[in-house]
């Protein structure tokens, strides 16, 4: 996190104005980039071509650096080029809408010497230019946050400036301290930063975002085009899903359209345990399947959503008793902890029902909360 105590009246005073007509702006690319993973940056690049869409103009996409990777026949790709290609019907090739792979063995080759930063830069422009020749719109998905790709010169801000990109800036805010990130994303970009939006922001927070924050921002060039609130639906993943993504068998079928928005990991006493699931909501719980004392102690903590048993295990009858009478699910998996924690993870941050219906609703939150025709270059 950038040290913003010395130098941000400074840098900021000195950002050069937004100078870009609406003309311009309407031609120009917007790339939409992220502080962090998981912050809804795929719905809303996908929600504004939509909308772009709607008003009778074509809109195409690209993620120039695949990093929300799974492997598929045989190769490794990101999931949301495959999702864009589907929502907005574009008759594209993978390796155009995602011309490098950002994964692992990628960043071993890049390392190396085998990866040539000057050709992976023309590999994505030569892609940009194919895709671009066939819409009147483009939409550029950031990687998972905005540094990623400083080893080959491909920072969400090295493509802006090789794409001749505007910046949608998509960021989460709990705490003041979160500005500090926003003020250092604002000089990485510059003036290619055309503006911010929070996104899944939890009512405790907003008041203080709106009246605070945003102008703080805005009272130093930084335009603030929305603030979206948190829905439940887009920030976690019913018991029943994440059941089905980790193949878990369910020991007690009860409330499976809770939903779950954190984990934690029963591997204390049981009074520990206890005192910690009670501080925690809308959990899940994951333990030895032999761990009856942390069982118990998740039964009696009225935040615990279900409990996840590792390892095969099946606990007493009267567990799953006292569960089925409280209706809290219990979910059997075969893997460890530390994995089944991993995976679990990984469901709640990457699938968040990352689908039609959750673009549709994040184009009805932009629309509601958010200058669309500004951030669109709309007159």
């Amino acid at each position: 996190m950038t040290d913003t105590d010395t130098d941000t009246d400074t840098t900021t005073d000195e950002q050069p104005a937004d100078t870009t007509t609406d003309d311009e702006r309407t031609d120009s690319p917007l790339l939409v980039a992220s502080l962090a993973e998981s912050t809804g940056k795929t719905a809303i690049t996908l929600a504004l071509a939509q909308l772009v869409r709607e008003d009778g103009d074509s809109a195409g996409y690209m993620k120039p650096k695949g990093t929300r990777l799974q492997s598929t026949v045989g190769k490794t790709l990101d999931e949301d080029p495959m999702l864009a290609r589907e929502l907005l019907e574009l008759d594209a090739e993978m390796h155009d809408l995602e011309p490098v792979v950002y994964s692992p063995t990628f960043i071993e080759q890049v390392m190396r010497g085998r990866e040539d930063p000057e050709e992976l830069r023309e590999r994505v422009s030569e892609a940009y230019e194919t895709l671009a020749a066939d819409h009147d719109r483009m939409f550029l998905e950031g990687g998972g946050q905005y540094e990623i790709g400083g080893i080959v010169d491909l920072t969400d801000a090295d493509l802006a400036a090789a794409l001749d990109a505007q910046v949608l800036l998509v960021a989460p805010y709990e705490v003041p301290g979160d500005i500090d990130d926003v003020m250092a994303a604002a000089r990485s970009f510059g003036d290619r930063l055309a503006g911010v939006v929070f996104n899944d922001v939890a009512d405790a927070a907003y008041d203080q975002l709106e009246t605070d924050v945003v102008p703080f921002l805005e009272g130093r060039g930084i335009t603030v085009y929305g603030v979206l609130p948190s829905e439940r639906d887009l920030s976690g993943v019913t018991v029943a899903d994440l059941a089905d993504e980790l193949g878990a068998s369910m020991l007690v079928d009860e409330e499976t359209d809770a939903y779950v928005e954190r984990f934690a990991v029963g591997a204390m006493g049981s009074d520990s345990a206890l005192r910690h699931f009670r501080r925690t909501k809308d959990a899940a719980v994951i333990t030895g399947g032999d761990r009856a004392d942390i069982h118990t102690a998740a039964l009696e903590a009225p935040g615990v959503r279900c409990l996840i048993l590792t390892g095969g295990h099946r606990p007493s009858g009267a567990i799953l008793g006292q569960a089925a009478e409280k209706g809290l699910p219990i979910l059997s998996v075969r893997t460890d902890t530390l994995t089944t924690v991993e995976r679990a993870e990984d469901v709640v941050r990457s699938g968040r029902t990352r689908d039609a219906e959750t673009v549709d609703r994040m184009q009805t939150l932009l629309t509601e909360h958010a200058a669309v025709d500004e951030i669109l270059g709309v007159e």
